[in-house]
């Protein structure tokens, strides 16, 4: 038996942010995060049509790039006073992925943060609130999928939590928030979400429900990111709805280890962060590649370089696309030119054998169609780090 999950009503189009009206309640905190709602107007918007439906609104503003352990808490305990019946977030992935952390110690005080790590282990959650998501950036889907990524700083560690509870019962897919994103952002967050889509497509999890929904993404972000990212907002529009179908693909097939790689490169480095969506771009080609002596891998990687119309049909087709892409982009092919370098090649190499231990034991590892060893993973580490292509 498999499942399958999605928010209990999406809204999507122009001016669905007006859709906030129609909440019932008495009380809703919006979790947002550093200044952009604020600033194109979004959030008075969301604020007074929350209080045209009666409710008292409470602000939670500034979580960070990805949120921590300690802003997780901090929102919980805001919520806990306010005690709302709605938990609206509107922003980026981190605020959203955030406030579906803070919901469960909001609801369940006495959870610990190293009780929510094991995948598919939430208490039952809506004793207290529900929850709506509105997304600003092509990329995450956190709107409408089971996830949230929180970093504990302490342990330089991303955590993917997981589990059909934090599945909003409400998104609202508006592409007017999308249409503020600068270039960069919209690189980063468009190859993100190309990456939720082929992961889910050749994930060991996929099925009838997750394979249209993957597929079709694919071939509406291979068409319209570029043209998003040069400024064309009708295929920015596009790609909001073509990030969330990616979404509603992966929440269900799960993903694989360009993101096991992602969660735990993200915050294990002195030099900074590696931007989510930038480490999905940069590591996509090496795992297409790894991935693809998995000779089912390779037929259904054969079939998306069928339906995006590439010349061939194979894999080899496939990777030099999204290397071209990601050229079209300016984005790196490898960690050690990710922002000039600002990654030490010493302190990678240090660290080599505990990230990747990390990365194989992250939750997306499982439904890879290929489970690297120890020895696999340190190799396609440092082919991401490089800028290599894999021939193992």
């Amino acid at each position: 038996m498999a499942r399958f999950t999605l928010p209990r009503d999406l809204y999507h189009g122009k001016g669905s942010l007006e859709e906030l009206k129609n909440l019932t309640g008495k009380r809703a905190i919006v979790v947002v995060g550093g200044g952009s709602m604020k600033r194109f107007g979004f959030l008075d918007r969301a604020v007074g049509y929350l209080k045209e439906a009666g409710m008292e609104v409470e602000l939670f503003e500034n979580v960070e790039p990805d949120p921590s352990v300690e802003t997780v808490m901090r929102g919980a305990e805001a919520m806990r006073k306010f005690e709302p019946d709605w938990i609206v977030s509107m922003g980026g992935g981190s605020p959203i992925d955030a406030a579906k952390a803070m919901w469960v110690f909001y609801e369940y005080p006495e959870t610990s943060f190293e009780d929510l790590i094991t995948p598919f282990n939430f208490p039952t959650l809506r004793t207290k609130a529900k929850f709506c998501a509105i997304p600003s950036t092509s990329g995450t889907a956190t709107e409408v999928t089971a996830f949230s990524v929180i970093t504990d700083y302490k342990k330089g560690i991303k955590y993917p939590l997981a589990d059909f509870n934090i599945t909003p019962d409400v998104a609202i897919v508006d592409p007017d928030l999308a249409e503020t994103m600068p270039q960069k952002l919209t690189a980063h967050t468009g190859m993100d979400a190309l990456t939720h889509a082929i992961e889910a497509y050749v994930s060991t999890l996929h099925c009838d429900y997750t394979d249209p929904l993957a597929m079709h993404a694919i071939k509406m972000i291979h068409n319209d990111l570029k043209k998003s990212y040069d400024g064309d907002m009708e295929a920015r529009d596009r790609m909001h709805n073509a990030q969330c179908l990616a979404g509603m693909a992966f929440s269900n097939a799960l993903l694989g280890i360009v993101h096991s790689m992602a969660h735990k490169t993200g915050a294990a480095y002195s030099g900074g962060h590696i931007v989510h969506g930038c480490a999905n771009a940069m590591y996509l080609p090496k795992v297409i590649q790894f991935n693809a002596k998995n000779p089912e891998a390779a037929e259904r990687y054969a079939e998306i370089a069928r339906a995006i119309e590439l010349k061939g049909d194979s894999t080899e087709e496939l990777v030099a696309e999204i290397k071209a892409m990601n050229v079209s982009l300016d984005i790196p092919s490898g960690i050690k030119d990710y922002e000039g370098g600002i990654i030490d090649e010493k302190e990678f190499l240090d660290k080599l054998s505990q990230v990747a231990e990390n990365a194989i034991g992250d939750a997306c590892t499982g439904s890879n169609p290929r489970i690297p060893t120890q020895e696999e993973m340190e190799g396609l580490l440092k082919a991401c780090f490089y800028g290599e292509d894999v021939n193992f």
